[in-house]
C-alpha cells in the first residue's frame, strides 16, 4: 500500500492549471491561493486567486478582465502533487468571476468553478417514474443531462417515485440514499455506486510522517442496535416489517468492535423505528431499514486530519492510518476533502474520515 507523500525531496509545489485543453504556466506562477473541495454528496468546487495586475504592453493594467483566458463556462482542469502523490482533484467549469481590490496588495481575480453536477442542481422537475428501479432513474437523469451513467446500485422496483419541486441533484441525492448509494461526477461520467462497489486509492498516512494532526471521535451517542421499518405490502394484503442490524454492515467491520456490539454491552438494547417512510413491498422495507443503519453505523468513528499535500486523498479513498494507537489504527473511507495552496504553507490535505468500528485490544 503506497504512502502518502511520496514525492521527490524537493519539487514544485505549485498546481497546474488547465484552461479549455491547454496547461496555463502563467496562472501557476500568479496562483495565491487555491482551495478543491470535494464531499460523498457530490458537486466538487474550486476557487481559485490569481494575481490580476502587470505590465500589459507598455503600460500596466488589468490581465484577465478580458475574459479571453478565464470565461464563465470554460472548463478548468487542476492536478496537484508530484511523483506517486500527484493526481487530478478537479475538473469542472468557470462559473463565478470576482474582482478583488485589496488595500495593501496588487489587485486580484477569483475564479469559482464547480463540476457538471451544477447542471443537475440548476434544474427543477415535478414528475413521476413509474414501474421503475433506481438504478433506471440514474441512468434516466444522466442521459439527459448528457452524462455517460456508470450505476452499480441494487434496490427494489418502485410503482410509482415522485419528484416534487426539487432539482435533479437532490432527487438523485435522495435516491441514492435511499439505496445506500453514492453520487459522483468524473468528467463527463455519472457515477451511482455501493460503498463497497466504489473503485479508489489505497493510501498510508503515519501520524508525524505525512501526517501533521488528526482528530478523532468514537461516539456511542450516534448510535443504534437496530433500524426496523413496517409498512403494507399492496399485492398480498399483508404488513411488512423488517429490522436491520449489524448483519447489515458486512465484511466492512473488518475485524474491529463496531458501535452497535459497543452501546449493547455498554449501555443495552437502543433500537430505532423508520417512521417518516412507508414501504410497499418486503424488498422496499428491506433496503430502506438496511441503508439508514449502515448509514449510522458508519458514523460511529469520525475524524479530521491534515496531511502533506496528496492529490490521491479523494472522496471514497481508503486511508490507512497509523501511529495512533491500537484503538483507532486501521481502515477510514475518505467522506470529504480539501486540496489547499498558499505560498507561505505550500500545498497540504484536509481530510475528513468516518470508519463502523475500532480496533480490538
Amino acid at each position: 500500500m503506497p504512502d502518502a507523500g511520496v514525492a521527490p525531496p524537493v519539487y514544485a509545489a505549485r498546481p497546474s492549471i488547465n484552461i479549455d485543453g491547454q496547461t496555463q504556466a502563467q496562472l501557476s506562477d500568479r496562483l495565491f491561493d487555491l482551495l478543491v473541495e470535494e464531499t460523498a454528496a457530490g458537486l466538487y468546487r474550486a476557487e481559485a486567486t490569481f494575481a490580476n495586475f502587470d505590465q500589459v504592453g507598455n503600460s500596466f493594467g488589468f490581465l484577465y478582465f478580458d475574459r479571453k483566458l478565464l470565461d464563465f463556462g470554460k472548463t478548468l482542469k487542476i492536478q496537484m502533487g508530484a511523483g506517486q502523490a500527484a493526481a487530478p482533484v478537479f475538473e469542472g467549469r468557470i462559473m463565478g468571476i470576482e474582482g478583488r481590490y485589496p488595500h495593501l496588495r496588487p489587485p486580484e481575480i477569483l475564479v469559482l468553478a464547480e463540476d457538471r453536477l451544477q447542471d443537475l442542481r440548476m434544474t427543477r422537475r415535478t414528475r413521476n417514474f413509474e414501474d421503475v428501479s433506481d438504478a433506471a432513474i440514474f441512468q434516466q437523469i444522466a442521459s439527459q443531462h448528457g452524462l455517460q451513467p456508470v450505476i452499480d446500485v441494487n434496490g427494489p422496483q418502485y410503482k410509482v417515485i415522485a419528484q416534487v419541486n426539487q432539482s435533479d441533484l437532490a432527487f438523485m441525492r435522495e435516491r441514492a440514499r435511499a439505496v445506500d448509494a453514492e453520487l459522483w461526477v468524473d468528467g463527463k461520467e455519472l457515477h451511482v455506486q455501493s460503498r463497497s462497489k466504489r473503485k479508489a486509492n489505497d493510501v498510508t498516512l503515519t501520524y508525524g510522517q505525512g501526517l501533521f494532526e488528526f482528530s478523532i471521535l468514537a461516539d456511542l451517542a450516534t448510535q443504534t442496535t437496530g433500524f426496523s421499518v413496517t409498512g403494507w405490502d399492496t399485492a398480498s394484503k399483508q404488513p411488512i416489517a423488517f429490522k436491520a442490524t449489524s448483519s447489515a454492515l458486512g465484511a466492512e467491520l473488518n475485524g474491529d468492535l463496531g458501535g452497535s456490539a459497543l452501546l449493547q454491552q455498554a449501555i443495552g438494547t437502543r433500537d430505532q423505528q423508520i417512521v417518516h417512510a412507508l414501504p410497499f413491498t418486503s424488498q422496499e422495507a428491506q433496503a430502506l431499514a438496511e441503508a439508514h443503519y449502515r448509514t449510522t453505523a458508519r458514523r460511529f468513528v469520525t475524524g479530521t486530519g491534515v496531511a502533506d499535500g496528496d492529490g490521491r486523498v479523494q472522496v471514497g479513498t481508503r486511508l490507512q492510518l497509523q501511529g495512533l494507537g491500537g484503538m483507532f489504527n486501521g481502515k477510514y473511507f475518505v467522506t470529504a476533502v480539501r486540496h489547499l495552496f498558499d505560498p507561505k504553507n505550500g500545498y497540504r490535505t484536509w481530510f475528513a474520515v468516518e470508519r463502523p468500528g475500532i480496533g480490538q485490544q
